[in-house]
Parts: C-alpha cells; sequence; structure tokens
C-alpha cells in the first residue's frame, strides 16, 4: 500500500481533549475519530488493527469449540422483561420504541436473547455442550464516556455463550474459555492477570476479570510474581481434556483490584511474591447457572427424561478496547509499538528520496517482493523530508522500518530499524528480504 494513497490523517499536536495514551496516540495516529461523546469511527489504520484482533480473537475461540452466529442490535423488550432484568439494568440502558410502540432496546449484552435461540431449537442432553459465541457492536449509555475506545457507549465485543446440563459440564466450559482467553491475550503480546471478580448485573457466584498491566492502568492491581512466570496453554492444548491443572496452577496465585474487598489479602503474600502495579480489564467471564434458563424455559432433558433448566456461562472481550491496551502496554514517547502479530502492517518501507530513479527503482522492486512473499508493507513514497517520514514510522508504530536513501541504493543495500529495540542494520536487498520474509513466517 503507497502512503501517497492511503488514508492517514496524522496530527501533529497532541489533542487536546486526549486524557490517556492510548486515545492521544490513536487520534494522532489517524486510527479513529471521533463522531459525538463516546461514539467513534474507525478509520484505515485502526481498522486494519482492529481487524488482526478479531481474527486471533476467532481462532481461539474456534479452537476451544465455540462457534460463531450473529444477533441483532436491536432487540425486544419481552426478553429482557421475562428474564426480569428489564427494568434493573439501569440507564446504561438505551431503551427504544418503533412506530408500532413496541418496546426496544439497543442491546448492552445478549444473554436474553442468545437462551432464546437455544430453547427453540434445543430439546435434549445429547445436543450439549454448547458454546455460541459472537462479535457485534454494543451500546451502553455510559454517564461519562472518557479516555477514548478505552471507555465508550457504542463498541465492540466478543460474547461467548455455554449452554450445559449441570453444573460440572458448566464449570468444564468456563475452564475452556478460561484458558482460551490466557492463550487470547498473549497472542496479542499482554500478560493476562486473572483475578476474581464481582458478577455486577450479569449475575451469577463465579466470575474471573483478565487484566493487563500497564503505568496507565485505570486501578491498582496486586498480584503473586508467581502469576508473571506461569507458561501460557500451548498450541496442543486439548480443550475437550482435563484442564483443571491449569486452571489451579492460575488461580492459585492470589490477585486483586484496590476496589475489591477482599484487596487486604495482599498483606497475607510473602513480600518477595507481592507485585503492586496498575491495570486495565481487557475481559470477563461469568458462570451463572441458571439465572437466565429458568425464568425463561430453557429447558432440555436429562438422562431420566426430567426436563431441567441447561446451566449457562457467559464470556466477553472487548476487542476496541483491547487496540486502546494494547498501546497503552507498548508505546514510548515517539508513539506506539505494535506487537507483530496485531500491527497493521508487517512494515514500512521509507523511501527516502522519491523521484530519484535508482532510489525508486530499489524501493519499488523491494516492496514487489515482499508483498508477494506475503508481507504486508505500508510504503512511503511521500515527498517530504526524512524527519517527518522517521515521526511518521515511529508513530503509527509498525515492527519494522526499511529505509531506503540515494546512497544505500546505489550500493544495493538498505537500513532495517526494529521499532521496539531502536536497532538498526545494514543488509544488502536479498539479505533484507530473505530475513523480512522469514520472520513474517
Amino acid at each position: 500500500m503507497r502512503l501517497s494513497r492511503y488514508f492517514l490523517p496524522i496530527l501533529k499536536e497532541d489533542p487536546k481533549e486526549a486524557e490517556i495514551v492510548s486515545h492521544r496516540l490513536m487520534l494522532r495516529a489517524g486510527m479513529i475519530r471521533q463522531q459525538s461523546a463516546g461514539i467513534y469511527s474507525w478509520l484505515p489504520l485502526g481498522k486494519r488493527v482492529l481487524d488482526k484482533v478479531n481474527a486471533i480473537i476467532r481462532e481461539e475461540q474456534n479452537r476451544a469449540g465455540a462457534q460463531e452466529i450473529m444477533m441483532p442490535t436491536i432487540q425486544s423488550a419481552d426478553l429482557w422483561i421475562e428474564s426480569g432484568r428489564y427494568n434493573d439494568y439501569g440507564q446504561e440502558m438505551l431503551r427504544i420504541k418503533d412506530r408500532h410502540d413496541r418496546a426496544l432496546l439497543y442491546g448492552p449484552t445478549n444473554e436474553e436473547m442468545v437462551t432464546d435461540i437455544f430453547r427453540s431449537h434445543v430439546r435434549s442432553y445429547r445436543d450439549l455442550p454448547l458454546n455460541l459465541y459472537h462479535l457485534q457492536w454494543k451500546f451502553r449509555d455510559e454517564v461519562r464516556p472518557r479516555f477514548g475506545v478505552m471507555r465508550s457507549r457504542e463498541f465492540l465485543m466478543k460474547d461467548a455463550y455455554s449452554f450445559d446440563l449441570d453444573y460440572e459440564g458448566a464449570r468444564a466450559a468456563y475452564n475452556r474459555m478460561f484458558v482460551a482467553y490466557l492463550r487470547t491475550f498473549s497472542r496479542f503480546g499482554l500478560q493476562p492477570i486473572p483475578m476474581r471478580a464481582e458478577t455486577g448485573p450479569i449475575g451469577g457466584d463465579l466470575s474471573h476479570e483478565f487484566i493487563v498491566l500497564a503505568d496507565t492502568g485505570e486501578s491498582a492491581v496486586y498480584c503473586d510474581r508467581t502469576l508473571l512466570d506461569l507458561p501460557i496453554p500451548g498450541e496442543d492444548t486439548d480443550f475437550m481434556g482435563d484442564l483443571s491443572p491449569i486452571i489451579e496452577a492460575w488461580t492459585g496465585a492470589y490477585a486483586a483490584t484496590d476496589d475489591m474487598h477482599d484487596a487486604a489479602a495482599f498483606e497475607d503474600v510473602p513480600q518477595d511474591r507481592r507485585v503492586s502495579a496498575r491495570g486495565i480489564e481487557i475481559g470477563h467471564i461469568f458462570y451463572f447457572g441458571t439465572k437466565y434458563s429458568a425464568p425463561m424455559r430453557a429447558l432440555v432433558a436429562n438422562q431420566e427424561g426430567e426436563m431441567v433448566p441447561v446451566h449457562m456461562g457467559s464470556y466477553g472481550i472487548g476487542p476496541t478496547r483491547v487496540v486502546a491496551a494494547i498501546i497503552e502496554a507498548s508505546h514510548d514517547d515517539a508513539g506506539i509499538i505494535w506487537p507483530k502479530s496485531v500491527a497493521p502492517f508487517d512494515l514500512g518501507v521509507v523511501n527516502l528520496k522519491p523521484g530519484d530513479e535508482r532510489t525508486d527503482e530499489i524501493a519499488e522492486g523491494l516492496v514487489v517482493r515482499l508483498e508477494r512473499a506475503g508481507v504486508e508493507v505500508l510504503y512511503d513514497d511521500v515527498d517530504q523530508r526524512a524527519g517527518a517520514k522517521f515521526a511518521t514510522m515511529d508513530l503509527i508504530g509498525l515492527p519494522t522500518q526499511v529505509v531506503v536513501g540515494p546512497r544505500g541504493a546505489a550500493a544495493g543495500e538498505v537500513e532495517v530499524k526494529d521499532r521496539a529495540t531502536g536497532a538498526k542494520e545494514t543488509l544488502s536487498l536479498d539479505e533484507a528480504v530473505n530475513r523480512l520474509v522469514h520472520e513474517k513466517g
């Protein structure tokens, strides 16, 4: 992709309305644009990152046995009245009426709707276990939306919903999602910290938040240092097998936030194992049993032929929030530092002298070779000073920069810079192509 043809509205100055790093850098890097309070458009660069995040989420949900569906954003109030949540949810729910005066709502979550889908089609324990998920835009009317996409009113959410015959099956489903979340967040380049959490309006009696540590996090996090050293479950993980050893390892070490009533238990952790930091919530999982299935009559026949309500759980990740959390955890004074797994492009090729015949030949030939090998390239062919080009590349945070200048072009060489470390190396064209293609994998 040529930068001269790419819609990338870079801002040179920090936006006054941006209170945190991710909001400031997402605006400056041309990733998003605010349309109204807490509502944003995602521009090409930001959309590419969001798509990478969504792809990883889908891969790990599918690996864990969940099946993707798509539910509508507008829901009937009747379902929420049936479950008993319509009047309890609060003012965050956007309630509306259609031209026929029917009560509707812009869904903040989908427990009721997915329960209705389930009860309409599943009748027997033989059809269990089942886990359905989707990626959907949601709306919660935050009283004070702030921090850009970190706490917005409209946001993208991955919801998964599990259905099992009994508690044992439901707990196995919960464990599968717990492990899938560890793998998912690790693939984002983040260190996941699971901690017991309140269930809030979702309900239930078992819940974990997944926190990522960042200096600019929303709340204080206290955890056992061993959580930072535990191995992430690998690709060979058997999600249908016994996951309890993994769960025990990850839940055996203490973690809490400053707004939890049991945070004082942190004082009982040995001094050399205590970690106190700031954290950002990026995922939340719940087991809530028959909270929705009982009042909504989502029943299945068990082995004895008795009709019983299914046990359910829900599992959320906010992809739009994840993008901001990655930036909060991975940036420097010059801009964003994207992990390779979610970078909008694998690398940027910087032509220091567009219009120079030899420099153009080397740069454009390099781009063609890399793209043919499956490498995603942003080619800076814009005629501007070198300092501005480097500043743009550092700001948008591509993992690798390949610089082509007249002197190097004459020698058949390019400079390769690693964005995260700043390390630079001069390589021949063939050496550069071979390395960059190999790193792409």
